[in-house]
């Protein structure tokens, strides 16, 4: 069955999407462990890259073939300056409310050559929230808008009033709190970690978790993300469990991002007769794409690559 929202008309809207959130600039360090404390262990790799989940979700769409625009606060800083840069070097709008005096969000992502696994270490700066009515003028442009958790104040004025004016809105959370509670209240599409749903429901399974938030928000569909083992989406009363795409995994970061990107993209793509297994496979292949390189943009891929895909 095909999702029962469809995104406004192209001519409605001067982008296909706009994002309001998180934006980074990762220090990504390949390093074999165990690491032991007061110690000094030498690096496989080391690069600066940019992230951030709703930056790199906006990368994974721009490079999918649509009109792409940010929205967030970033620090008059040489990563504010670095992470604008890069936005706007993969074509991405840049709508930014600069800090003078503020640190742009950084953060150190330690990656197992191993495993492709990563750990995240980062800061954020409580002045980089993002001011309204703003916000609302510039992110409510787009044919569907997507938020993240991080500046939840901004995350929900916005997907209310996009609610409102006909604008379905994705979401992706991490932290189960009252304010994230109140924000899905407002969302079409609801993407979340699986770390999400034991935080959500306790000791339920993944499948009757997801069912509970299902049952209390009623989005158009609700999907958790499972790494290695692909997703498991909600959607019109039963379960779609979709297998990861297989790849040759050198990092993890930003995979969930571009599950988002990918979701966003294939139901632009393709409109309102899509099937949601369809939806499902498109997002999960971006995904996986995006674990074959180091960094949490470096991966993803072209619309000429997923050309086959859909």
């Amino acid at each position: 069955m095909p999702l029962p929202v469809v995104p406004p008309r192209t001519a409605d809207r001067p982008f296909d999407v706009v994002g309001l959130g998180e934006s980074s600039l990762d220090f990504v360090a390949v390093v074999s462990g165990p690491l032991a404390p007061d110690s000094k262990w030498p690096l496989d790799r080391f690069d600066v890259m940019p992230g951030g989940q709703t930056a790199t979700a906006l990368v994974a769409c721009a490079r999918l073939g649509h009109l792409t625009r940010y929205v967030g606060a970033l620090g008059k800083d040489d990563a504010g300056t670095a992470i604008e840069r890069a936005l706007s070097n993969e074509g991405v709008d840049v709508a930014v409310q600069w800090r003078p005096g503020v640190p742009s969000r950084v953060a150190v992502v330690l990656v197992d050559p191993d495993s492709g696994h990563r750990t995240v270490l980062e800061r954020r700066d409580p002045r980089l929230t993002i001011d309204l009515p703003q916000a609302v003028s510039s992110a409510l442009t787009g044919r569907i808008l997507l938020v993240d958790g991080v500046d939840l104040e901004a995350s929900i004025t916005v997907a209310r009033e996009a609610r409102a004016a006909g604008i379905p809105t994705v979401v992706d959370v991490e932290n189960a709190d009252a304010s994230t509670r109140e924000l899905l209240r407002h969302v079409t599409v609801l993407i979340v970690p699986e770390a999400f749903l034991a935080a959500f429901a306790g000791s339920a399974g993944t499948g009757e978790a997801l069912r509970q938030i299902d049952a209390e928000y009623r989005p158009a569909i609700a999907i958790a993300t499972l790494g290695a083992g692909g997703s498991l989406a909600r959607f019109e009363g039963r379960e779609i469990h979709t297998p990861a795409f297989d790849v040759e995994v050198v990092d993890t970061t930003g995979a969930g991002d571009a599950f988002r990107g990918g979701f966003v993209s294939a139901w632009l793509h393709l409109g309102g007769s899509t099937e949601a297994g369809t939806l499902l496979r498109y997002a999960n292949t971006v995904a996986g794409l995006n674990c074959r390189a180091l960094g949490a943009q470096t991966g993803l891929p072209t619309r000429t690559e997923m050309g086959g895909v859909l």
